[in-house]
């Protein structure tokens, strides 16, 4: 066989093996209510779920409670089929966390909490086009 030929089978299976190692930690998006039954069920699993914070009537986001040393905050969030859920991050609150008009928590349920490990934000545009 020529050296090239070797080469390329071997760059070959090293990509199918980095395919196959990270099919195992890709997590997949879910309601609360699906999180909560994989739990139960034993996945111990990493989950997206996607939502947005408790707001009053007046829009003003409510729920957030961050701890007294602002190490950690825990907050009330809606998923997509309005299953409210507290949701315990530990820690700091990212900047701009209130005025986010999505939420992406990923994490687990442990003892019926969802614990938070990352928390990603979809917030308003600052280059929105606005009428002159």
């Amino acid at each position: 066989m020529k050296k090239s030929s070797i080469i390329g089978i071997v760059v070959i299976a090293i990509a199918i093996a980095i395919i196959i190692s990270t099919q195992n930690s890709a997590s997949s998006y879910v309601s609360f209510d699906v999180a909560k039954e994989m739990a139960e069920n034993g996945s111990n699993k990493k989950i997206h779920v996607v939502g947005e914070l408790k707001k009053n009537t007046v829009g003003q986001v409510i729920g957030v409670n961050p701890s007294p040393d602002k190490l950690s905050v825990s907050f009330v969030m809606l998923d997509d089929n309005n299953l409210e859920q507290t949701v315990y991050y530990n820690e700091p609150m990212p900047s701009d966390f209130l005025r986010s008009e999505k939420v992406v928590v990923i994490g687990a349920y442990h003892d019926d909490k969802f614990i938070a490990d990352k928390i990603l934000l979809k917030c308003p545009s600052k280059y929105e086009e606005t009428e002159l």
